[in-house]
C-alpha cells in the first residue's frame, strides 16, 4: 500500500494547482482503500509480483475517488470521513471537474498495462457505476422500492468496482477463467456486504466514529434495506411513518424511525443479509490457492460484519 500511495502522489501532479489541491484533499482524508487492497490481495494469492499491480491499484482508487467527488455534489453532502466534503470546501464546480480529471487520469494510467482485457474490465465497471448512480437518483424518495431494486443499485454503484478490482489480479497473473470468476464473485459479494453494513450504520452507528451525519440516507430520500425491511415488518402506522420520511426526506422523526428499524428486527435482518454476502465472498475465496493472501481475504470478509465506521 505504501507503493500504491507513492504512485497516487506521483500521478496527482497537474499544471493546474486547484486540480491537485482538491484531489489531494479528498485522497489524504484516508479511507479504507479497500479496492486497492483487493487488487493487491488477489495478485498475492495468485503469485503476481509485477509493478503493474501498484499502478492499477492506484487506478481503481482514482476511479473510486472520482465517484465520491461527484456523489457528494449530487447528494449535497457536507461531511465525509470526519471533515468537510470537497464540495463544501471548494464548491460544486471544482469538485465535479476534479472528479472528471481523476477519471481521465485513471484511463491514462491503465494504458500502461498494455492489456485490452484490463481496459475492458475498468471501462465496463466505470460505465456500470455511472448507471448505478443514475438508477439511485431515479429511486430517490421512492418508498415502493423493494429488496431486488435496492440490490440492483448497490451491485452497480458500489459492488461493481470491488468486483473489477478483484478481477484484475487474476488477469495480471494470467490465471484460468474459473479463478478469474471466483475472484470476481469474491469482490462482488464483499462489495455488497460492505454497502449493506454501511446502510445499517446509518441507523445504528456513531456519527463521530463514522465521520458522517447519521440519517443522511433518509434525508436524501434513499430507501435502503433497513427501511425496506422495516416497512415490510412494521405495523401499518410504523410503515406509514417510514414511508412518509422517505418520500419527503424529512428527518424530524429520525429517532422514531431508528426505533422502528430496531423494534421490527429490520436491523438484525439487514445484518443477516450482509452476513450471507460475506459468506458468499468466503466461499469464492476458498477456490484460490491456500496461502497467507487467501487467509487475509477470508479474514477481511469476516471482519467486515464488525465494522463500525
Amino acid at each position: 500500500m505504501a507503493q500504491v500511495d507513492h504512485v497516487i502522489a506521483q500521478r496527482l501532479d497537474s499544471g493546474v494547482p486547484l486540480v491537485a489541491e482538491v484531489a489531494r484533499y479528498i485522497i489524504s482524508a484516508g479511507g479504507k482503500r479497500l479496492r486497492p487492497v483487493l487488487l493487491l490481495l488477489t495478485c498475492g494469492a495468485l503469485g503476481y509480483t509485477g509493478n503493474q499491480r501498484y499502478n492499477l491499484a492506484a487506478v481503481v482508487e482514482f476511479i473510486h475517488t472520482a465517484t465520491l467527488l461527484h456523489d457528494d455534489v449530487v447528494d449535497e453532502s457536507t461531511l465525509r470521513r470526519g471533515r468537510p466534503t470537497a464540495n463544501e470546501n471548494f464548491g460544486n464546480p471544482a469538485s465535479v471537474l476534479v472528479g472528471d480529471f481523476l477519471y481521465s487520469r485513471a484511463f491514462q494510467m491503465m494504458l500502461s498495462a498494455d492489456s485490452m482485457r484490463v481496459m475492458q474490465i475498468l471501462a465496463d465497471a466505470t460505465n456500470v457505476i455511472a448507471e448505478g448512480e443514475v438508477l439511485q437518483l431515479m429511486n430517490m424518495h421512492d418508498a415502493s422500492l423493494d429488496e431486488a431494486g435496492y440490490l440492483r443499485v448497490i451491485r452497480s454503484k458500489t459492488a461493481k468496482l470491488f468486483e473489477a478490482s478483484a478481477r484484475l489480479g487474476p488477469i495480471l497473473a494470467g490465471s484460468p477463467p474459473e479463478i478469474e470468476t471466483a475472484c470476481a464473485q469474491y469482490g462482488q459479494a464483499l462489495g455488497t456486504a460492505f454497502q449493506v453494513i454501511d446502510d445499517v450504520l446509518d441507523y445504528d452507528g456513531n456519527s463521530t466514529e463514522m465521520g458522517k451525519n447519521l440519517g443522511d440516507d433518509l434525508r436524501e430520500g434513499k430507501a435502503t434495506l433497513p427501511l425496506i425491511l422495516a416497512m415490510q415488518r412494521g405495523t401499518p402506522e410504523q410503515s406509514r411513518t417510514v414511508r412518509e420520511a422517505i418520500e419527503t426526506g424529512n428527518v424530524d422523526r429520525l429517532n422514531d424511525i431508528v426505533a422502528i428499524v430496531r423494534d421490527t428486527g429490520a436491523l438484525t435482518a439487514t445484518r443477516s443479509a450482509a452476513a450471507a454476502e460475506a459468506q458468499r465472498a468466503i466461499d469464492a475465496a476458498m477456490q484460490l490457492p491456500d496461502n497467507a493472501f487467501r487467509t487475509a481475504m477470508v479474514a477481511l470478509a469476516s471482519q467486515l460484519l464488525d465494522r463500525r465506521t
